[in-house]
């Protein structure tokens, strides 16, 4: 992807914010911390980032002690931020309310998963890619096959299917990506309460690069995304960026129209030809055939009218319920 010319040396260094949704990650948070803590101070180091850059993790609606270690982690250093949201409101709800809090604070903001699976390595070269111009970096995995069959399957067939419907996402890239401040500004014009952030980062238009990692396997704990998630964030991305289901309905029915009329001549030529005893397969079938495709028709429609539903109630994405953070307090 092209990007503009390299930003000015001169420039003051940028304030990073690395944003991180939780969700039950008592069992990763303490390494996921070190972790980042330990590229954060190297990148400061290296003048790379500012010192005012922080680390802010974003408890959606925890029942472990998720929120209790965010709180005890920037009592001991304030590089550590947290955002506690009144409830659990979904990952991509989460991380927006992560990305617009941090707007206000940072230059260039960080997106990555509390796992540990997100290369913490690769947060370098997105800070490169940013300085050579880019105002969005997508972490793209160079391969799947740390995956299952099965998942490795579904996700490809996902991407393509998404592809084929013109809904523009970046293959292989998840949330693990780098947004400029200008970035951030153009997401928050998206109003939509279905947040599908995949497909809505690359709608903003502005010069973009990518970075190829390997992801790791998961340090510990257990996925938040189990296949009934996975199938509903499809469903999602699917019936929030592309009207094409609704022009297939149009097309079966069509199409089950042409099928009658001939089903209909059909069965005129078989009452001249004296012949009027209709068999009773070729019946169910036609049954059969015409009332799934109703059901199937019906249930793609209603998913459209239940997002204007939910669109139409203007409900807020997130409540913050509290907010802990340091903005001017100089690295130690």
């Amino acid at each position: 992807m092209e990007t503009q010319k390299k930003r000015s040396s001169e420039t003051p260094k940028a304030i990073l914010y690395l944003v991180v949704p939780c969700f039950n990650e008592e069992a990763v948070l303490h390494e996921t911390a070190a972790e980042l803590k330990s590229r954060l101070r190297q990148l400061i180091q290296a003048e790379k980032i500012s010192r005012k850059s922080r680390i802010l993790f974003v408890n959606d609606g925890s029942k472990d002690q998720t929120w209790p270690i965010i709180t005890a982690l920037h009592q001991e250093d304030p590089l550590f931020s947290g955002l506690n949201l009144s409830r659990n409101r979904g990952h991509q709800n989460a991380l927006f309310a992560g990305l617009m809090t941090a707007k206000k604070y940072c230059d260039i903001s960080i997106s990555m998963d509390a796992d540990l699976q997100d290369d913490v390595a690769t947060i370098d070269k997105m800070i490169d890619a940013y300085h050579r111009g880019a105002d969005i970096v997508y972490g793209v995995r160079n391969n799947r096959a740390s995956d299952t069959f099965f998942k490795r399957f579904t996700a490809e067939a996902f991407y393509k299917m998404m592809q084929h419907l013109g809904v523009d996402t970046v293959y292989n890239h998840a949330d693990f990506r780098l947004m400029s401040r200008r970035a951030l500004n153009g997401l928050a014009e998206f109003k939509e309460v279905n947040l599908f952030l995949r497909g809505i980062v690359p709608l903003i238009g502005f010069p973009s690069a990518k970075v190829y990692y390997e992801r790791h396997p998961r340090f510990a704990g257990q996925s938040k995304y189990p296949l009934k998630k996975m199938i509903s964030f499809a469903l999602q991305g699917i019936t929030s960026f592309s009207e094409k289901p609704m022009r297939l309905i149009t097309g079966m029915g069509f199409l089950v129209f042409v099928v009658s009329i001939l089903m209909l001549l059909y069965t005129l030529i078989r009452h001249l030809a004296g012949k009027t005893v209709i068999g009773w397969s070729s019946l169910m079938i036609s049954l059969w055939f015409i009332g799934g495709l109703i059901l199937l028709s019906i249930g793609i429609v209603g998913e459209y009218i239940a997002k204007v539903y939910l669109e139409t109630k203007e409900r807020p994405r997130y409540i913050i319920q509290e907010f802990l953070n340091d903005p001017d307090t100089a690295d130690k």
